[in-house]
């Protein structure tokens, strides 16, 4: 049972699940988060965020399946469920569908989010079987999947999602899914297809480009007239120091220690990283919601 426990986990990657907390970003950064859980809104963040949980663990099985035979050749693919053998494709597409079935139920009970989340499972579905193979547009993908948690989670909760927010997230998932692809080029471990679309010059370049202008939208979103009328604050622009130091540390992660190839391992075992971000997310929280503590 242990052992059917642990390969269900890895299945269905429970760790990245952690990837779905991005719907509570519209509410955070709105002000509201310290009044959550007296808002009608937080019923609806709970199903919005278990709906994405249920939606990525969906694809991510029909990703193994449609992916196997080159996982089997994969040094460390080769070890999930489906391609080490544990799971059947049979059992594997059982499993999908149970949790697919939780799926459409949750999608019944929710707000106009729901739609959000059908937009998530329909192009990661495309993703899977062909988008994946396309340079650049695979990428592209990636973020276009976490700007649909951030819109649905301004749905869910009933708050404004500002361009600036689409911009960010857009542009800082694209430069990590960029770093993650160079990560791909140099252990030469993956089989995809998109990787002929991409060398270590053009990656480093694009990863460059897209980190640079992720820090210049973020400075102009902290010094926003109109931002800091809505935060009642002028001092938002301390953050983008913290900004600054996490982009660099991801780059030296990246560039100088070749270890970018997990996003999820990268932010939960490096302690700079942990620590930048928990600066971060005291000081915007201190800005944003210093009068109400």
């Amino acid at each position: 049972m242990t052992k059917f426990l642990s390969n269900l986990i890895l299945l269905i990657r429970v760790k990245h699940w952690i990837k779905n907390a991005a719907v509570l970003l519209p509410l955070f950064f709105a002000g509201g988060i310290l009044n959550v859980f007296q808002t009608s809104g937080f019923a609806e963040l709970i199903k919005l965020f278990f709906a994405f949980c249920l939606a990525s663990s969906s694809i991510y099985i029909i990703n193994d399946i449609v992916d196997v035979e080159k996982d089997k050749l994969h040094p460390e693919k080769c070890k999930r469920p489906i391609a080490s053998g544990f799971f059947s494709i049979k059992s594997a597409i059982v499993i999908f569908l149970i949790l697919f079935a939780f799926l459409i139920v949750l999608l019944t009970q929710m707000n106009a989010s729901l739609y959000f989340v059908a937009g998530y499972f329909f192009l990661n579905v495309l993703y899977s079987f062909k988008l994946k193979q396309i340079a650049i547009v695979d990428v592209a993908c990636i973020s276009m999947g976490f700007v649909l948690r951030i819109l649905a989670g301004g749905v869910a909760a009933d708050v404004f999602v500002s361009q600036w927010m689409v911009i960010i997230v857009f542009l800082l998932t694209i430069s990590i899914a960029f770093s993650k692809r160079r990560d791909d080029l140099i252990l030469n471990k993956d089989l995809r297809a998109s990787l002929s679309g991409y060398n270590l010059q053009f990656i480093d370049i694009a990863k460059s480009i897209s980190f640079s202008i992720t820090l210049i939208s973020y400075i102009m979103y902290s010094i926003s007239n109109e931002v800091q009328e809505r935060i009642g604050s002028d001092k938002l622009y301390i953050t983008s120091l913290f900004v600054f130091l996490g982009i660099m540390r991801y780059l030296q992660i990246s560039i100088v220690e070749e270890k970018s190839g997990s996003p999820v391992k990268i932010l939960t075992r490096d302690l700079f990283l942990q620590i930048i971000i928990l600066l971060w997310i005291l000081t915007f929280t201190l800005i944003i919601y210093g009068n109400n503590i």
